[in-house]
């Protein structure tokens, strides 16, 4: 199953905030119920929002047909849904670069970006594990954190992927999955996915990950990106700057894998990046909090980007 595709004329999409309870298929037909999917988190990950802004446009092509002044305000509701993730902005704004040639050419454009980001995860998947064999030897340990499989993709997945590609090599010794704050990514949805491959696991609260890394339980860091800067610095879900400094401290590699629509060469480092902050109510109801959904990540702090089409070591110098 494909966390998101189109389906006879709507976007059907896995609503990631049933899981792991229940696996419910939203099918959506209008614009604004998928602005609704992409905020609520119903749809997550940077390369299924990129297919998402850019099956968006899909909808909006045919919904305001005729109204040209709903359609412009419809792309932008689209691109803006979630601010820090580039691939919801440059999918969807991709497929509205056909919309002068018609709904069905969007629709092609949009059904172009999907199948890409199939490829990518494959492509990484393999990239990645060669690179992990590399670095750790023939059966390491992962320390992931936030979900990086299928469901934040559209078929296999980024980081995940590649643990994926080892334990199919029977190269995996075992992962250690962070919960991941404060909607438990980790415990809801990389376990979720986990669980099904047959992947022996341990989900560990957040704050533990730099003290595990300390206590030689992991041989790797390996996760994902929202948004990968021009000088290498890396913006990904709240959290992964702590396992940065702990698998620095530790001596263990620290590795993201992100297709090429994740790399955006407009941004020149992390403080240019607009954080996205959830609110207090993700957190807690009884007092004032503050939630950022994302973190930054300094470039010294990665080993090596691996995309669907290169690696770059940056621990040697290496320049995206």
């Amino acid at each position: 199953m494909r966390t998101i595709d189109w389906v006879d004329g709507a976007v059907e999409l896995i609503d990631q905030t049933a899981l792991p309870g229940e696996l419910k298929v939203l099918r959506v037909t209008a614009v604004a119920e998928l602005i609704a999917a992409i905020r609520s988190l119903a749809v997550r990950g940077a390369p299924a929002l990129g297919v998402a802004g850019a099956f968006g446009v899909a909808l909006a092509a045919r919904e305001f047909a005729g109204d040209a002044e709903g359609l412009a305000r419809a792309v932008r509701a689209v691109e803006v849904a979630r601010p820090t993730a580039v691939n919801l902005a440059r999918g969807a704004r991709r497929a509205a670069a056909r919309l002068g040639d018609g709904a069905e050419a969007v629709l092609a454009e949009a059904c172009a970006v999907r199948d890409e980001e199939v490829a990518a995860s494959a492509a990484m998947a393999a990239l990645g594990a060669d690179l992990v064999q590399e670095l750790c030897g023939e059966r390491p340990r992962v320390l992931t954190h936030c979900n990086t499989g299928a469901l934040a993709a559209v078929v296999g997945g980024t980081a995940l992927a590649v643990v994926f590609e080892l334990q199919r090599r029977g190269a995996l010794a075992g992962v250690i999955a962070s919960e991941t704050r404060p909607l438990l990514q980790g415990a809801r949805l990389t376990a979720w996915e986990l669980e099904r491959a047959g992947i022996g696991f341990r989900v560990a609260v957040d704050s533990a990950g730099p003290f595990l890394l300390a206590r030689g339980e992991a041989d790797v860091v390996i996760l994902g990106a929202d948004r990968i800067c021009a000088n290498g610095d890396v913006v990904n879900k709240v959290g992964t700057y702590a396992h940065a400094l702990g698998a620095r401290r530790a001596g263990v590699p620290f590795v993201v894998v992100a297709p090429e629509s994740t790399v955006d060469m407009d941004t020149p480092d992390g403080a240019a990046v607009e954080i996205e902050d959830r609110g207090a109510a993700e957190v807690t109801p009884f007092s004032a909090a503050v939630n950022p959904a994302f973190d930054i990540t300094p470039n010294d702090l990665v080993t090596a980007v691996v995309t669907d089409r290169r690696v770059v070591r940056l621990d040697r110098g290496e320049k995206l």
